[in-house]
């Protein structure tokens, strides 16, 4: 759904952008509940899965960055975030130290966060409601959950990689 959703947000078709970003989560949501629920889950699902959401959302944060409908500072900040842990973990594999990726709980409250921030822009701009003050929020909580989860990958990354198993 990637290109559609962005080809929706750059010809300003805002409300069909919502609705597909909604369609997009919700079967998210139930693809995961059912490869749980029936044992189903597989390596490469569980690598596609986190990539797949990644995509939709640089995606969308990216288009409605270009659009001036968010802050460009936010979309660097976020898109940075995504690059320096996926340059973290190629070093780490260059360095034949590969790291376990693992999702941290700071990461996931900001994953939920930029999820939040971006169906409240898209609906809002796709039905004409104001919520400044809402915006504002959950703008802030992305801008501080992002470099909170920079941080704790940083420190994580560091420690791996100075561990005595990283020397030998």
């Amino acid at each position: 759904m990637v290109p559609v959703v962005v080809w929706a947000i750059a010809s300003n078709t805002m409300w069909f952008a919502f609705v597909l970003f909604l369609v997009a989560g919700v079967s998210d949501a139930v693809d995961g509940f059912l490869a749980k629920r029936f044992n189903m889950t597989t390596e490469l699902g569980a690598y596609l899965d986190p990539l797949a959401d990644k995509a939709l959302i640089v995606s969308i944060y990216l288009t409605l960055g270009i659009n001036g409908d968010i802050p460009r500072w936010l979309v660097i900040l976020v898109v940075s975030r995504d690059i320096l842990i996926v340059g973290g973990i190629i070093l780490s594999w260059l360095m034949n130290n590969p790291l376990k990726i693992r999702p941290l709980w700071v990461s996931k409250l900001n994953t939920a966060a930029q999820i939040a921030f971006a169906c409240v822009v898209l609906g809002s701009l796709g039905f004409n409601i104001q919520v400044p003050l809402l915006r504002l929020t959950l703008m802030s909580a992305v801008a501080a959950l992002t470099l909170a989860s920079i941080a704790a990958y940083l420190a994580e990354w560091v420690q791996h990689m100075n561990s005595p198993k990283a020397r030998t």
